[in-house]
């Protein structure tokens, strides 16, 4: 069974995680079996068929009754004809120690499987966690008592699924069916027997996975060491808007756009936006340069220099420019400094219609939303500047603005 997502469901005002997978549903107008999509989620709901709801219980009364089922109808007549030419031809059982295929998923197991999926959703064990931890518990105390919790958590996980408990595509679940198996006694009913040394070799086998996993946890801890905690902060979308009467007094997020009024110096030369400053850099010549910020409005300087040549080398250029004109606005604007802080550490997801895909949203679309992207970089900088640097880097820091301030100048004037 595949199962797909992510996907979610509100309830309540809350998002409700789930996933989903297909089954086949019997239509009663029709009396035939159709494709559906079955939906579980985080709080134990499941749905089906579109608008049809149900819990585990009920999953199972609808497997027990053939209204779901999980393989297509002719599928199942053919493998039920099968067992049925092999068992009147007295073909050989097959071998289950000797199989290296998952066991038959059958109706149970996949109620199973769901129950899992559901505690994956909610953040809680699954049995095959479950399972792992009973093997972790009986590696460092491999006594009697252990073996039997190991064994009671093994065949609590669906049957299905525990060829792929160990991840190993080689020996797959049989240390463990090994080392379940009495002594004396066929692993599996036609296996081995088991015996001391295969007890023996299984937890050598199962003690240095567990401390190759554990190195490896440790591992991977070290790059996400950094990585945000706790519940994701939803992201502040910055739509774009019109003031047909000028733009509002009391400072709001529209004063994050690129098209609002304020007045900054960049590289000797004053801008009325970024609009003015971002399309006039772009330019090849000083003529275009001059009559783009000399436009009445930030529109008007998006299409002047929308239809202006650009110089050369631009787009490799452009990123580093557009974080410069940020920094510059912010700097010499205190208060919308203040607005870009008091996002928080949440996302900018920055829309519209008046910049390129490249530097907007455009929701399942695309877009790169790089005008986003490095307004949270300039937030963070104005967050450490706010937290105190130490003396040296100070130092560099204004340095580093010197050098930066030095080469846009350089290359305004060669490329103008």
């Amino acid at each position: 069974m595949t199962w797909h997502g992510p996907t979610f469901r509100i309830s309540d005002g809350q998002r409700i995680d789930g996933a989903w997978c297909l089954v086949w549903r019997r239509h009663d107008l029709v009396d035939e079996y159709v494709v559906a999509h079955l939906f579980v989620y985080a709080d134990g709901k499941i749905t089906y068929g579109g608008h049809d709801s149900t819990d585990l219980a009920g999953l199972e009364r609808l497997l027990v009754t053939g209204k779901i089922t999980l393989d297509p109808p002719e599928a199942r007549e053919r493998r039920e004809r099968r067992e049925r030419s092999e068992r009147r031809d007295g073909a050989p059982k097959r071998s289950r120690w000797e199989s290296r295929y998952p066991e038959p998923r059958t109706d149970e197991g996949f109620v199973l499987e769901v129950a899992d999926e559901i505690s994956r959703l909610a953040g809680r064990p699954t049995t095959a966690d479950r399972c792992l931890d009973a093997v972790r518990a009986y590696t460092t105390e491999p006594t009697a008592e252990r073996r039997l919790l190991l064994r009671d958590a093994y065949l609590a996980v669906p049957a299905h699924r525990r060829v792929y408990l160990l991840g190993d595509m080689d020996r797959q679940d049989r240390p463990l069916r090994m080392l379940l198996t009495d002594l004396g006694q066929a692993v599996e009913g036609d296996g081995p027997l088991a015996t001391e040394d295969m007890h023996r070799d299984a937890l050598a086998y199962l003690t240095d996975l567990t401390e190759y996993v554990e190195r490896a946890q440790e591992g991977r801890a070290v790059p996400y060491a950094d990585d945000p905690v706790g519940a994701p902060v939803p992201p502040v979308v910055l739509d774009e808007a019109v003031y047909p009467r000028g733009w509002p007094a009391e400072p709001g997020r529209f004063v994050l756009r690129n098209d609002y009024d304020a007045p900054f110096t960049y590289a000797g030369r004053s801008y009325p936006t970024v609009f003015h400053a971002y399309w006039a850099l772009s330019a090849a010549g000083p003529a275009d340069h001059d009559r783009i910020l000399a436009a009445a409005t930030a529109r008007e300087a998006r299409e002047l220099g929308g239809g202006a040549a650009r110089r050369a080398g631009w787009p490799g250029e452009r990123l580093a420019v557009m974080a410069a004109l940020l920094r510059a606005k912010f700097d010499q604007h205190p208060r919308l400094a203040e607005v870009l802080l008091a996002t928080g550490e949440a996302a900018i997801v920055y829309t519209g219609i008046s910049e390129g895909p490249f530097w907007r949203d455009e929701g399942p679309r695309g877009g790169r939303n790089w005008t986003g992207r490095l307004l949270e970089l300039v937030r963070s900088e104005l967050r450490r500047a706010q937290s105190g640097q130490t003396p040296a880097e100070r130092t560099a820091a204004t340095a580093l603005r010197a050098a930066t301030r030095i080469g846009s100048q350089t290359g305004e004037n060669g490329g103008a």
